[in-house]
């Protein structure tokens, strides 16, 4: 560790390791403590230190900024300036020590936010999904004070740029939203970098139903093709309105084919978190009776090679929507379509909200689900042309 005279023609033409060494420190005769480190790995450079004892007597080294960054004088400015608040008691690691002290985004996800999302959010596997594949990889490594707002942006930006929807994008931000906010309430974090980053809200929206042609087609190959099981299970849904994950959770103790004629969700399986009753048409009654698990299982429907209840027909949807020429049909659609088949039958909102199962029978919520046929609008329109004509009949008064 020589002690040199720095002055900015050693800066600019010394800054060499002797050979031999990996490192070298040359330190300032005029500011003790002060001193240059020069790596060989980068000849004609070095960074600035200030070497100092803290309160427990230990040599500490808090580093001032590199020769490329701040000159001499500037250098030498910040260690006297340090070198006064450390004698008045100022700690200049304390505030390095505490942000190594807050976690990374990863250990708060995987240890914090995750266990407790799995036992109070429905949809936590999503959650998971949508830091797996993206959040981590940007945002994983950094500190929880280390993320502000604009990294949040360009994340956000560079979603969108990748090609996905408005929608998907803006789950993700929702995602790190919530998170925040629970570090927040854990007191991991003061505020929420997040808050005020502006969604894309794209109406992404898209729903299918079925004309009677299209009807046709997708009833032919559910009557007819060799996968029978699957087949049932979207002639239920068709039936009943019933979401996947209901059907599926369908156990034979929910079911009444004889008295009330009801199919039971209970609340763990229904997406309001309520229990409710769902009539059982002649058709959905149909199916349950074709598919020869009662009183064999437990599970309404059950896949037979393996015994055990289905938990993912889409596989197998894929190939029957396929085969019915609808290839951009969804599963849920089917839910759609029941609900268009009650509205065109002249069911009211409120009656068909409460069937689908709609929080407090939601009619803004429901009205997305109730399709409208080209002659129900034809027939409602032609009741006005009706009384216009009848009012045209009635013999004129002279005025």
């Amino acid at each position: 560790m020589p002690v040199v005279k720095l002055t900015q023609d050693f800066i600019t033409n010394h800054l060499q390791c002797p050979e031999g060494k990996s490192r070298i420190e040359f330190c300032c005769e005029e500011v003790s403590g002060f001193y240059c480190e020069v790596r060989i790995t980068s000849p004609g450079q070095a960074t600035w230190y200030l070497r100092y004892k803290n309160g427990a007597g230990k040599t500490c080294h808090s580093k001032l900024g590199r020769t490329t960054e701040i000159d001499l004088m500037t250098a030498r400015k910040k260690a006297r300036t340090l070198k006064a608040e450390i004698q008045l008691g100022a700690d200049p690691q304390a505030s390095e020590r505490a942000r190594l002290a807050v976690i990374t985004y990863s250990d708060y996800f995987e240890h914090h936010y995750l266990p407790y999302a799995t036992t109070r959010k429905r949809s936590w596997k999503r959650d998971e999904e949508l830091y797996r594949l993206r959040i981590k990889a940007v945002l994983g490594d950094k500190r929880l004070n280390e993320i502000d707002r604009k990294s949040i942006v360009q994340f956000h930006s560079a979603l969108k740029a990748e090609g996905l929807a408005g929608a998907t994008c803006d789950h993700h931000i929702k995602l790190l939203k919530r998170s925040f906010n629970l570090a927040i309430d854990w007191e991991l974090m003061t505020t929420n970098p997040a808050r005020r980053v502006e969604l894309f809200n794209e109406d992404n929206k898209v729903d299918h139903y079925l004309n009677d042609e299209e009807l046709g087609r997708l009833l032919t190959v559910l009557r007819t093709d060799e996968n029978r099981p699957v087949c049932l299970i979207m002639l239920f849904l068709l039936s009943t309105g019933c979401r996947l994950n209901e059907a599926l959770s369908a156990k034979w103790s929910d079911i009444d084919m004889d008295q009330q004629k009801t199919f039971c969700i209970r609340s763990a399986n229904s997406k309001s978190k309520r229990m409710r009753s769902v009539p059982l048409n002649e058709t959905a009654i149909s199916v349950l009776n074709q598919l020869g698990t009662k009183d064999k299982f437990e599970d309404v429907f059950v896949n037979h090679t393996t015994g055990e209840a289905y938990v993912a027909v889409h596989k197998v949807w894929n190939r029957l929507r396929n085969a019915a020429l609808m290839p951009h049909f969804r599963i849920h659609d089917l839910r759609h379509t029941w609900a268009s088949f009650l509205i065109n039958s002249g069911r009211t909102l409120y009656e068909v909200a409460k069937l689908l199962g709609h929080a407090d029978g939601s009619l803004a919520c429901t009205a997305r689900y109730s399709h409208l046929s080209t002659k129900s609008l034809q027939d409602a329109a032609n009741s006005a042309s009706i009384i216009i004509k009848g009012a045209m009949e009635v013999p004129q008064v002279p005025v």
